[in-house]
C-alpha cells in the first residue's frame, strides 16, 4: 500500500514574517530597558538582542523613538495579559482585602514593571513618549482593576473603592521605585506589608462608611 506523501509545512507569509520580526524587536526593546535602562537602550543593542541585522531593524523602526513608541503599546499588552493571568490564578479566601494586596504586589513584580518604570521616567521629559503612555496606561490600570474586582466585585463599582485601589497602587509603586536605589526585595516587601496594614484599616473604614461588607 502506498503511503501518502508527507504534507509540506505551510510557508509563512511575508506579513507573518514581518509581524514576527516586529515582535522580536519589541521584546528585545523591553529586555534592553530592563538591563540597560532607557538611556542605554540603543537601536544597535536592540537589533543584537533580537538577533537581527541593523538593516532589518531600521526597516521596521527607523529610529529609537519609533521603536520605543511601539514598545510602549507592546509592553502595555503584556502587562494587561499578566493582569488577566493573575485574575485566573488567584482564589478568593477568607481575607479578600489581604488577597487584593497580595495580588497587587504580584502584578508589580518582575521585568515588565521595571520596563514600565523606565518609560514613565523617560516620558517626564519626552512629550512623544508621554503622549503614548497616556493613551495606554488606562487600559493597563483597568485590567488591574478587573483583576482585583474578584475580591470585592460589587463594591469595586463604587468610585470611592476604585480610588482606594489606585491609592494602594501609588503607595506600592513608590515603595518599589525607591527600592531601585539600593535593591533589597525583602525590605521592599516588608515596607509593603507595613503600608498594607495601614491601607487595610482605611479599607475597612471605607467599607463601613459605604455600609458594605466583604465575605
Amino acid at each position: 500500500m502506498t503511503r501518502p506523501a508527507p504534507s509540506k509545512p505551510l510557508r509563512r507569509t511575508q506579513e507573518q514574517r514581518s509581524s514576527e520580526m516586529r515582535v522580536r524587536l519589541l521584546d528585545a526593546t523591553i529586555d534592553c530597558l530592563v538591563e540597560f535602562g532607557y538611556a542605554g537602550t540603543t537601536t544597535p543593542r536592540v537589533a543584537e538582542r533580537a538577533g537581527v541585522t541593523r538593516g532589518a531593524q531600521v526597516h521596521h523602526f527607523g529610529s529609537k523613538t519609533d521603536l520605543v513608541v511601539a514598545a510602549i503599546s507592546h509592553l502595555a499588552q503584556r502587562r494587561t495579559e499578566a493582569a488577566m493571568r493573575e485574575l485566573g490564578r488567584v482564589r478568593v479566601g477568607g481575607d479578600p482585602i489581604g488577597a487584593m494586596f497580595d495580588s497587587l504586589w504580584t502584578l508589580h513584580q518582575g521585568p515588565l514593571f521595571i520596563a514600565a518604570m523606565e518609560l514613565w521616567v523617560a516620558g517626564r521629559t519626552d512629550a512623544v513618549l508621554a503622549a503614548e503612555l497616556e493613551k495606554v496606561e488606562p487600559f493597563v490600570n483597568n485590567a488591574v482593576l478587573m483583576s482585583v474586582a474578584q475580591f470585592v466585585p460589587d463594591e469595586l463599582r463604587r468610585k470611592e473603592v476604585r480610588d482606594f485601589v489606585y491609592t494602594a497602587m501609588d503607595v506600592l509603586r513608590g515603595i518599589l521605585v525607591s527600592n531601585f536605589i539600593s535593591p533589597d526585595p525583602e525590605r521592599a516587601q516588608r515596607r509593603w506589608h507595613r503600608a498594607a496594614a495601614h491601607l487595610r484599616a482605611a479599607a475597612e473604614a471605607l467599607l463601613a462608611d459605604l455600609d458594605l461588607t466583604v465575605d
